[in-house]
């Protein structure tokens, strides 16, 4: 199932927000958005999510029209994972993921059998399973956005939003959680996420779509344009790219550079 934008322009009453933007996410591949903060990256999920309808162009997924959709024909297409969540009552870890199946429910129904499964596959799924009775709010920061990711994976949808999700884990989580969503992609999904970490970004993304004043400005596979020039363009800070080993990359301050 693709993500198709095609001429998305967004205003705030006035002000606009996004002109002309388009890309296409497609099956079997992470899509990563690049941009400073304000360069329209949340907006621009929003709009895929439905939740902006007034905006100009089209988001096309899987052939269908996004305005012709009603909020529950896309909860059935796509599963979003915010940066953090933090609900008022302490679930426990099944019950947060069961949440995500409650678009195969009506509003008054009990999860049934079919949604209890579907919510241990998706532990299991992700290897966190052992994490099934704890309390959500008792997590390490790593563990919770594993479980928001589980929770979408449950929701048995074709398209996963990423929202930062790696913005307040340490190193190591964060690489843990970008390899369970890079295994995700690798079985089939369409996932799109936002990230302000190019090096991560170009470590496991297949497109990067990098925004800057409103707009897209690159477009492409990771490796063709990802350089010190763009990365000036979206921060406004001069670095150095430095080539290591395995297709990975690190941009470093000259400041910074040790001989």
């Amino acid at each position: 199932m693709s993500v198709e934008v095609k001429n998305l322009s967004f205003k705030y009453s006035q002000r606009p927000i996004l002109e002309n933007v388009s890309f296409t996410a497609c099956k079997g591949q992470i899509t990563s958005l690049l941009g400073a903060n304000g360069a329209g990256k949340s907006t621009l999920f929003k709009c895929v999510l439905g939740l902006f309808k007034h905006y100009s162009g089209e988001i096309i997924i899987d052939d269908k029209n996004l305005k012709n959709l009603n909020q529950h024909e896309l909860s059935r297409m796509i599963a979003y994972v915010p940066q953090s969540s933090y609900p008022s009552f302490n679930y426990s870890v099944f019950e947060m993921v069961l949440m995500g199946t409650s678009s195969f429910s009506l509003a008054w129904e009990s999860p049934g059998l079919n949604q209890k499964l579907a919510a241990e596959k998706a532990l299991k799924d992700l290897g966190i399973y052992y994490l099934k009775d704890r309390d959500y709010q008792n997590l390490s920061g790593g563990e919770r956005q594993l479980v928001l990711i589980a929770r979408a994976i449950a929701q048995d949808t074709k398209v996963l939003i990423l929202d930062e999700i790696t913005a307040n884990l340490d190193y190591g989580n964060q690489l843990e959680v970008l390899e369970k969503v890079k295994n995700l992609a690798l079985k089939g999904l369409t996932v799109i996420l936002s990230t302000h970490n190019p090096e991560q970004a170009f470590m496991f993304s297949d497109r990067i779509i990098a925004l800057q004043d409103k707009k897209v400005i690159a477009n492409g596979d990771p490796k063709m344009i990802m350089n010190c020039e763009l990365i000036k363009k979206m921060y406004k800070v001069d670095v150095e790219m430095v080539s290591l080993y395995k297709d990975k990359i690190r941009f470093m301050a000259p400041t910074f550079m040790i001989n």
